[in-house]
């Protein structure tokens, strides 16, 4: 153990990692160090002896490995999700999709039915179905390791027996109609430059979408129409400038679109009822 408190050496590491949360990333990973929650540390252990193993775990964050990649998860909306290389990690942004489900459903019948389009580790698909217990799923994705990912998450929430984890592509072979589709498609241009963090730790076919940013929405759009149930509803996730292009798809599909903000005031998502 290091005679430094876990005060001081969270300040220092703050001083030293460059990302947009440094004094944030630096207590999510000493809680890691500690094994004890985000509000235990800060609660209970600020005087601690800082811990021997904190200091390599900033060093992978100071080579821009993700916050989510070295503690092994992150919180988002009212659950915990599991992630590691080979899966993108969940954004405070794409709460937005959940945020848009609760509103649209509140005050009449739930969703029973939900299907999540490109799921990943279950971010989505996990979060509806702890908001509404009533509700069953299906999570589809392209990669084994997102899958598998899914599947451990679910089993670690209790959600194992309400839905269902299938390989697949978008929504070829897909045969029945849900009350919810949740989408957060790759959409960033192949032109566009990222930060280290992103682009050399998470999986690039969870991010690019041809030079436009687009392609995978026009493949997922035009099948939403057979997939929405009756009253349902489909939210999927944009990058801020693309409201308008996406809203275009949505028409010629035949379906309305509506356009709602994140917390920072920007188009985030698109609904297509």
């Amino acid at each position: 153990m290091s005679a430094e408190t876990v005060r001081a050496a969270i300040a220092d590491a703050a001083t030293r990692i460059l990302s947009a949360t440094p004094r944030l990333d630096a207590e999510l990973l000493m809680a890691h160090a500690l094994n004890v929650s985000h509000q235990d540390l800060l609660l209970k252990h600020l005087g601690d002896s800082a811990p021997a193993g904190f200091d390599a775990l900033v060093a992978r964050r100071l080579a821009h490995e993700p916050v989510a990649y070295i503690t092994g998860s992150r919180g988002f909306w009212t659950i915990e999700i599991g992630v590691g290389p080979g899966v993108l990690v969940p954004r405070a942004d794409s709460e937005t999709l959940i945020e848009t489900a609760v509103a649209h459903f509140a005050g009449g019948e739930r969703p029973k039915r939900v299907l999540d389009l490109g799921c990943g580790p279950g971010t989505l698909l996990l979060a509806a179905l702890a908001e509404w217990p009533d509700a069953t799923g299906l999570g589809i994705d392209a990669s084994d390791a997102a899958l598998a990912y899914a599947r451990q998450n679910a089993a670690a929430l209790g959600l194992a027996d309400r839905v269902e984890w299938r390989r697949g592509d978008w929504a070829s072979g897909i045969d029945e109609r849900f009350d919810l589709i949740l989408c957060n498609p790759p959409y960033i241009g192949t032109d566009e430059e990222l930060g280290a963090e992103v682009r050399d730790h998470e999986p690039a076919e969870a991010l690019f979408a041809g030079d436009d940013g687009l392609a995978d929405y026009r493949r997922i759009i035009p099948d939403l129409p057979r997939l929405l149930a009756p009253g349902g509803i489909a939210l999927l996730e944009i990058g801020w400038t693309q409201g308008r292009a996406v809203c275009d798809l949505v028409r010629e599909a035949g379906l309305t679109p509506c356009v709602y903000r994140d917390l920072g005031d920007r188009d985030r998502v698109v609904a297509a009822s």
